[in-house]
């Protein structure tokens, strides 16, 4: 699932275009993803339609994609809103989330040739780079691409279903875990074990690594809640 630049507002020519249907759900998707549209944040049509310089025709269009999705609820007297999760999903999501994952280390290292395998490590690499950085941005992408590339790697298009439901809720909960330099430089150490047992064909091996993975993002996802003035989400 290889990351596409987005290239919404920009024609063949190189001149700027106005956002149309896809791209209006391709835009607030994101800025739920990076916080810019937080959880509980109303979707009005008329205000987005204006700000984007479309009509609110793939604006509606666009909500409405997102509420099948589950990122948006609609709320008496209140109308669209971007949808909030409270501290029991949030164990549950990350609950799914790691057995997916833990799933995916395990097929991927009977599944993934060669050639995958040096993907993702060069994937880490440019990471290791990055949190040198504090380039929590290239991170944040990176990170997300050495999991899409690892559930790739397992070859099997069930759990690739499975796991597009739950990164799209993880949406809800805004900017990545990559944002505290900490969690950033212990994820690329926790990367590196799980490509030594995919490295050494070692299904067990490579799905106990993901799982601590998993445990560990989740504990600093859970921090950083707390440290959340405007969340409820944590106990």
């Amino acid at each position: 699932m290889e990351e596409i630049p987005n290239l919404d507002l920009i024609a063949s020519d190189g001149a700027t275009r106005p956002l149309q249907g896809e791209s209006a759900y391709e835009r607030l998707r994101e800025e739920i993803r990076s916080g810019a549209l937080r959880p509980g944040a109303r979707l009005t049509e008329t205000e987005i339609a204006q700000r984007l310089e479309i009509s609110r025709t793939p604006v509606r269009e666009a909500i409405r994609r997102l509420e099948a999705e589950g990122l948006v609820a609609h709320q008496p007297r209140t109308g669209a809103v971007v949808r909030s999760l409270d501290y029991p999903e949030i164990m549950e999501l990350y609950e799914m989330r790691t057995v997916l994952e833990g799933t995916a280390a395990r097929l991927a290292a009977r599944a993934a040739s060669p050639v995958e395998l040096e993907e993702l490590a060069a994937i880490n690499g440019e990471m290791t780079v990055a949190a040198g950085q504090g380039d929590t941005a290239a991170l944040a992408r990176l990170n997300r691409q050495f999991h899409r590339r690892l559930m790739d790697a397992a070859r099997n298009r069930f759990l690739l279903r499975s796991m597009a439901t739950v990164e799209s809720t993880l949406l809800i909960l805004g900017p990545s875990s990559m944002e505290s330099p900490e969690r950033a430089q212990e994820a690329v150490a926790e990367h590196s074990r799980i490509l030594e047992a995919l490295a050494a064909r070692d299904g067990a091996a490579a799905e106990a690594a993901m799982r601590t993975h998993m445990e560990r993002a989740q504990r600093t996802r859970l921090r950083m809640l707390r440290q959340d003035p405007d969340t409820d989400a944590a106990p």
